[in-house]
């Protein structure tokens, strides 16, 4: 990515809006997917007389990957819920269920809370194409958009611009960029987008001040661990970059440490030299294992002196303290995104999910915390989802007012359950009439309402086929 070209075109566009460190900070997040992928981290150089080891691991990316399974390794639930309009309630779910198919929505959620924990923020788009006649979702990481919250209002979209390397060059000429933006004008939202060369220029236009008919922005935008009025959000790579020099640099010297004490320095008194020495200077001696020197006496030695080849070892012992160091480093790591760490002794002690629960309880309130972006942003992908369909004629959905319609996103953590005990104490709710029995089969049978609703209706037409027949058996 040309970052510096990608910065140019931006910044004719925004004349000034956005502020001057936005390149300074592209830089940054591109240092955080270099350090991600386990690059970037710089060595401690000493000077030795050796190459010495640097061993590499990548606790980084094994942290935030566990972030991200642990958000969406089982895909949110979502229901859509029509009062006192049941048909219509079915065919909205039915039709939010095969637009996020075929989107590959699930596989997606996982690739985009990557970027949103690397990159500080993502951006989701949609876009109503109308060749295939369908809503497609994209999520975008944080390098290639650029957006403008509202003054007054920093949680909404005064526009939005999206840009990325199409071609790469040494010439800028032959350069080509893609960019699109979205803005707000009288009501309704209006795109630009075009191609150019890495020195701005215009190669092609795609769309000029084209009106969407939309009267919002496609674009949702959420920042990570953000405070109030912060455009830009933080990195969960950062707090653990220096822990993961340290142990890079702690592992390495370890290796080092033992090659050392194998490899032990030889040193020789009194031997002549002529016989360590082939004719062209090179030393002949072997260290293989199992080889046999035939080394003379120094002639210049006294009939006293006797020749001798011993070797120096290494007198450092560090017991468990190497381990000890190591085990603080990845559980300052760990704590540094409140994430358990646990061992095969630890795992084998706990046999309830209770216990496992009580453990994951640290790490489950922060995800929900992150949960409070995801949330509003997936109750708005539907919700826009069901309003660009209408206004591009997609999908034929019913024709219900967006104000009748209540949107429910629950988030489904990856932790076992008590499921027997649950579920006894669930029925007895049922039983009751605390809960009711549809609520019962979404949970457990974990379907929509409408399936549910199948589900009850079989229910109570086996009991009027099993009422019958017993009524008939006692009439003969």
């Amino acid at each position: 990515m040309n970052v510096m070209a990608i910065n140019n075109i931006i910044n004719m566009e925004l004349q000034g809006l956005f502020p001057k460190d936005r390149l300074q900070e592209m830089n940054e997040i591109i240092n955080y997917y270099k350090q991600y992928e386990g690059e970037e981290l710089d060595w401690i150089k000493t000077t030795t007389d050796y190459v010495a080891t640097e061993k590499k691991t990548n606790y980084i990316k094994k942290l935030i990957d566990e972030e991200a399974r642990f958000m969406f390794s089982k895909p949110p639930y979502f229901n859509i819920n029509v009062e006192g309009n049941e048909d219509a309630e079915k065919k909205l779910n039915k039709y939010l269920r095969r637009t996020l198919k075929k989107n590959l929505f699930n596989n997606d959620i996982i690739k985009a809370t990557k970027d949103f924990l690397i990159g500080k923020r993502i951006a989701l788009k949609l876009v109503a194409n109308k060749v295939t006649n369908k809503i497609e979702i994209a999520f975008i990481p944080s390098l290639e958009f650029i957006h403008v919250p509202k003054i007054d209002n920093v949680k909404e979209l005064e526009q939005i611009i999206f840009c990325y390397q199409l071609e790469e060059d040494f010439s800028r000429e032959k350069q080509k960029f893609w960019k699109q933006k979205y803005y707000m004008n009288k009501g309704y939202c209006y795109v630009d987008e075009a191609i150019y060369d890495g020195t701005g220029k215009v190669i092609k236009v795609i769309k000029d001040n084209e009106n969407t008919k939309l009267p919002f922005i496609p674009c949702y935008v959420i920042m990570n661990d953000a405070l109030i009025g912060d455009t830009k959000g933080k990195s969960d790579v950062k707090p653990l970059v220096e822990n993961q020099k340290a142990y890079n640099q702690l592992t390495s010297e370890d290796i080092d440490t033992i090659i050392k004490g194998m490899n032990r320095i030889i040193y020789m008194l009194n031997v002549d030299d002529d016989s360590i020495m082939e004719d062209d200077g090179k030393v002949k001696i072997s260290y293989k294992a199992g080889s046999v020197w035939n080394l003379e006496k120094d002639r210049q030695a006294s009939d006293s002196d006797k020749a001798e080849v011993n070797t120096i070892g290494s007198d450092f012992a560090y017991d468990q303290r190497i381990e000890n160091a190591l085990d603080r480093i990845l559980s300052d790591m760990h704590n540094s995104l409140s994430i358990p760490k646990l061992n095969t002794e630890d795992l084998k002690a706990l046999t309830s999910a209770k216990a496992i629960k009580a453990i994951y309880q640290q790490f489950t309130s922060c995800i929900e915390e992150k949960m409070t972006s995801w949330t509003p942003m997936l109750e708005w992908m539907v919700e826009a989802i069901i309003e660009m369909s209408r206004i591009y004629g997609i999908g034929n959905l019913p024709n219900t007012d967006i104000e009748d319609i209540e949107i429910t996103v629950q988030n489904q953590y990856p932790l076992p359950s008590d499921e027997y005990e649950e579920k006894e104490n669930d029925m007895k709710e049922v039983n009751t009439q605390v809960m009711s029995k549809k609520k019962y089969i979404e949970k457990w049978q974990n379907v929509p309402s409408d399936i549910a609703d199948e589900e009850l209706k079989q229910i109570a037409l086996e009991r009027q086929i099993l009422e019958e027949s017993y009524m008939n058996m006692g009439a003969e």
